[in-house]
């Protein structure tokens, strides 16, 4: 079993990539990834969306997620139901729950989002 080691990284190491059913300028970047640290348990990115842009709505059968705001005004949408989201909130999205999220502001939408496992599907 190989071993995991300790890094560190700066976020300007990593691109932006815009990821497969992300649309209008949702960019992010892989920050911790299997494919970029070899991390096993972790998925953590920084997502900025520019005002329109989208994810399409999904779901995970067992990854759990965490979405932090940082900065901008969205409309998240879990299992059907939308919500404002802005600057501080924290959203915990259970696997099964159908989800998306969408830049409704006038500026950018950045946020943080922490996923494990990152092999679900």
């Amino acid at each position: 079993m190989t071993k995991t080691r300790a890094i560190v990284r700066n976020i300007a190491e990593e691109p932006w990539q815009q990821f497969p059913a992300h649309f209008g300028g949702a960019l992010s970047k892989a920050l911790v990834a299997p494919s970029t640290t070899g991390s096993g348990l972790l998925d953590y990115r920084i997502s900025t969306y520019a005002p329109m842009a989208y994810v399409e709505r999904h779901v995970h059968k067992v990854q759990e997620q965490v979405y932090h705001i940082l900065d901008g005004e969205g409309l998240m949408e879990l299992d059907g139901e939308k919500r404002v989201v802005r600057k501080n909130d924290v959203i915990f999205i259970p696997p099964g729950c159908w989800h998306s999220i969408r830049n409704t502001g006038l500026g950018q939408l950045t946020f943080i989002v922490v996923t494990t496992p990152v092999t679900d599907e």
